[in-house]
């Protein structure tokens, strides 16, 4: 006889849309592990800077792929990654050089299925909530708890400099939009929340309640 199925809650949107801190206090409200899936393609992203790989050499960054051992666990109901053996630091992911680099990363079709597979392990464990960009549409697209959370450009920009980052939300945004691999999309079947007027109290309610909602319905 099977156990009860988990829940997986995905919450995708663009940079600076406050998914991740979202992501996190809902988490924390149902019980869940929170997971960071750009943490993977920076933790990658980082690694190919530390083997002195151009990004865009993607044959390269393939066979460094294939010989990279990643390692998925949790820490006080966050999600944590090793790759090659290195335990990730915030620090080293939030690099200027990586968030440089990480979209172009993300977009070679190859990391992105190998990272999707990493990714899903995280169910195996039991209940997750995990954000990013494709989670709804492609690395759990069966889950009945999709979210897409988004904001104003102008109100991520400013966002985005309060964090001390200074990469061009509309760069990450074309590339993130147009690539060719599990582009950013909004799931057909996700409730959107538009964060720009909203505190952050007021998404996570509307978050939960949703899932409330569906977790009662047939």
């Amino acid at each position: 006889m099977s156990g009860p199925i988990p829940l997986i809650v995905a919450i995708d949107g663009p940079a600076a849309s406050g998914k991740s801190t979202v992501a996190k206090a809902v988490a924390a409200a149902l019980g869940c592990v929170f997971v960071n899936s750009g943490g993977m393609y920076r933790a990658f992203t980082w690694w190919v800077l530390q083997k002195g790989i151009r990004p865009d050499d993607t044959a390269a960054v393939l066979d460094l792929l294939a010989a990279t051992r990643f390692s998925c666990g949790e820490e006080n109901g966050v999600g944590t990654v090793s790759v090659g053996g290195t335990r990730m630091t915030r620090t080293e992911m939030a690099s200027t050089e990586v968030n440089a680099n990480v979209s172009v990363i993300a977009a070679i079709p190859e990391v992105r299925d190998r990272l999707v597979a990493e990714q899903r392990r995280y169910a195996e464990r039991g209940g997750v909530v995990m954000e990013g960009r494709d989670i709804g549409s492609v690395v759990f697209p069966d889950t009945p708890f999709k979210f897409y959370i988004d904001a104003s450009p102008e109100v991520r920009e400013r966002r985005r400099r309060s964090e001390g980052i200074t990469d061009s939300i509309a760069r990450r945004d074309r590339i993130d939009s147009s690539r060719a691999a599990s582009p950013l999309v909004v799931p057909p079947d996700a409730l959107v929340v538009d964060s720009s007027d909203l505190t952050v109290d007021e998404v996570v309610e509307r978050v939960l309640a949703a899932v409330r909602n569906r977790r009662m319905t047939p």
